[in-house]
């Protein structure tokens, strides 16, 4: 038998080729966070189960806004999510603007069902055209069904 005992915390992942850096390239704003998993967690590259996560402190719809330093050309959006304690079913949306956030054009909207004894990790890869890109923005409704339950973000990535 060959055998192999995992990390139970993940390593940082090596980044997409051509990821963006998105701490340095744009100011990121969300509408809340923890103090023991805060906004930084979603892009410091620990992903895959049991990595470092975001969460909102808030229960209800969050909103994560990317307001970008220069008009970036999106290509590959990819996110995960990970929920291992209750079971319900996340919506996101995710919209660029090419105003200056005056106006946004929505380009996915997309759901993910999680369930302790089943579905616990979401990894998702949205291949994109948007060119000029000044801000992007993520709407995140924890429970579709109105649960109160917090938000959560494990990575975000773009290229």
């Amino acid at each position: 038998m060959r055998k192999q005992i995992l990390e139970s915390d993940p390593a940082p992942a090596r980044p997409w080729a051509a990821e963006l850096n998105l701490p340095s390239l744009a100011t990121i704003a969300v509408t809340s966070e923890t103090a023991d998993h805060p906004l930084e967690n979603a892009f410091d590259q620990r992903r895959g189960p049991g990595g470092s996560r975001w969460v909102a402190e808030t229960h209800g719809e969050q909103t994560l806004i990317l307001a970008f330093d220069a008009p970036q050309h999106l290509h590959q959006v990819a996110l995960e999510v990970e929920e291992t304690q209750d079971s319900r079913t996340q919506e996101l949306q995710l919209a660029v603007s090419h105003d200056g956030g005056q106006t946004y054009r929505e380009l996915l909207r997309q759901e993910f069902n999680f369930a302790p004894d089943g579905a616990t990790f979401e990894r998702e890869e949205w291949t994109v055209a948007a060119d000029n890109v000044t801000h992007m923005r993520l709407r995140i409704k924890p429970d579709k069904g109105g649960r109160p339950c917090r938000a959560s973000l494990t990575s975000l990535a773009l290229r």
